[in-house]
């Protein structure tokens, strides 16, 4: 249950939202960073397991997470972030097989962040927790936090585990999951897709062999970029063509292997494959990529000429890399004065509404 406190901050945020237009800390030069992780106490031993960077112990890489206005706050005035967008560490709720039990936690997760960032957001802003058990209970809390508590749009670590062996996945890209997109397109919000660890059954018939490519190095990707491919090849951007979906670590490898993947999805039409367009084209109205982790400049070059810059936006990962890691790249980069600040603030200001 919510402290009167807490409660009391929800109320005020409420009224102000109502009024005002949304007022945050624009420099016009520093970053905006959102795919920056927080998460709450009960939830921290998610965390067991994590390889935190190298320059930490996994006891400093839970403080970070823990954190928000100390260290955090303190790592964004040195690498120039005017605005970070927090959302709950992965797998967060996704991890949470009980309906009910996911759902209220999604709840309190909310307003909790809210409350914690109420006294400054200026700096910081928030992706909502949902639980995607139920299409219809997500779409509802999307609304609640975007329209009541300001949010920024939704944060959600691929696909939702349930059932009593916690082995029945539910992947987004479903008819079931149209009530949802209907409403992230009404609200005109974007939707973070973000990695998570896989189900142990998973991970005991793929990473057995080689349990060091369990995680970010390999798992991530093949499983997100799975994920991301079926929105589009079970027509979600056709039926929902406004739809806006995030994917960071520099597109989880999807955008480095176009040709193929449409020369191949080219011969599954004949199938009945319900996707309308070249699975390529969507990342041109549909889905965009963050460098999140991947500062590799070769990288970005390529990806600028397979879906272009203005589909590509600047985030860090924070605080499993240093956001110092991120200014410095940066600062490397062989890009105009224009195309550095589209890619650090400029898209994320409208991708986000924090012009609105």
């Amino acid at each position: 249950m919510m402290s009167l406190p807490a409660l009391y901050v929800i109320v005020l945020l409420r009224f102000f939202l109502s009024v005002n237009a949304r007022v945050w800390n624009d420099t016009g030069k520093g970053s905006i960073i959102f795919e920056e992780a927080w998460t709450i106490p009960e939830l921290i031993d998610q965390q067991d397991g994590t390889a935190p960077p190298l320059s930490q112990s996994l006891d400093q890489l839970k403080a970070n997470l823990l954190d928000i206005h100390n260290q955090r706050l303190a790592e964004m005035d040195a690498s120039g972030v005017d605005f970070m967008v927090l959302s709950c560490a992965s797998p967060c709720v996704q991890g949470i097989s009980d309906p009910i039990a996911a759902a209220e936690l999604a709840t309190s997760i909310n307003d909790q962040l809210a409350a914690s960032i109420s006294n400054n957001t200026m700096r910081f802003g928030a992706f909502a927790t949902l639980a995607m058990h139920n299409a219809s209970v997500a779409a509802q809390e999307l609304n609640r936090t975007v329209t009541e508590l300001g949010f920024l749009g939704a944060l959600l670590n691929d696909y939702q585990q349930s059932g009593p062996d916690n082995a029945t996945l539910l992947y987004y890209d479903q008819p079931e999951f149209d009530v949802f997109w209907q409403m992230v397109t009404d609200l005109d919000v974007p939707v973070y897709m973000h990695p998570r660890v896989g189900i142990s059954q998973l991970t005991a018939l793929q990473y057995q062999h080689s349990i060091f490519l369990n995680g970010p190095q390999q798992e991530f990707a093949v499983s997100l970029s799975t994920h991301v491919m079926g929105l589009c090849t079970n027509g979600i951007f056709d039926r929902f063509p406004t739809a806006k979906v995030i994917v960071g670590h520099l597109g989880e490898r999807i955008t480095s292997d176009l040709f193929r993947i449409d020369e191949q999805l080219a011969r599954r039409v004949p199938e009945g494959m319900p996707m309308l367009r070249n699975l390529s084209s969507y990342w041109r109205t549909n889905l965009f990529e963050t460098t999140s982790g991947n500062f590799a400049t070769s990288l970005l070059a390529f990806h600028t000429e397979q879906i272009g810059l203005d589909r590509i936006l600047y985030s860090v990962d924070y605080p499993y890399i240093d956001m110092a890691e991120g200014a410095a790249w940066l600062k490397t980069l062989p890009l105009s004065s224009d195309e550095l600040t589209g890619l650090q603030r400029g898209r994320a200001i409208e991708l986000l509404g924090l012009n609105k």
